[in-house]
């Protein structure tokens, strides 16, 4: 093929498509946030016996619509993702994940790879493994 008929390849760096991708959801998710703020509920009138004006501050509002708009959108996004099949060949005959490697010196306990592979070849998620489990359960979802 000669060289002026070959396709252009991009400029733009894959890495930072991708990270304005991430900046654009966040920027839709803080849109929804501002939505959600700007149908909040107006402030109580002042009662009847009051004289001097009360001040009211929307940023309570604001600050706990943002948050419930963050976090619902988060969880709904999360979710899926924690509970995916990390190894799609897992509980298969032709799983590569399934190979073990065990040793056992003098009288100790024998050690094996399998120990630390198990949670992942046997159809485990994210919530599944040992470490990354616990941190699954601090994000909503």
């Amino acid at each position: 093929m000669p060289s002026h008929a070959r396709p252009k390849t991009s400029r733009v760096p894959r890495g930072l498509l991708r990270a304005g991708l991430v900046v654009s959801a966040a920027g839709v998710a803080l849109t929804g946030g501002a939505a959600v703020a700007g149908a909040a509920a107006p402030a109580a009138a002042p009662a009847a016996g009051d004289t001097a004006p009360q001040r009211t501050s929307d940023e309570g509002l604001v600050g706990q619509a943002l948050t419930r708009s963050v976090t619902g959108s988060t969880g709904r996004g999360l979710g899926p993702v924690k509970d995916l099949k990390l190894d799609p060949m897992a509980n298969t005959g032709v799983d590569p994940l399934a190979n073990g490697l065990g040793t056992q010196v003098a009288d100790f306990k024998p050690v094996s790879t399998t120990q630390v592979t198990d949670p992942v070849t046997k159809g485990g998620s994210l919530r599944d493994l040992p470490v990354t489990g616990t941190a699954m359960r601090l994000l909503p979802g």
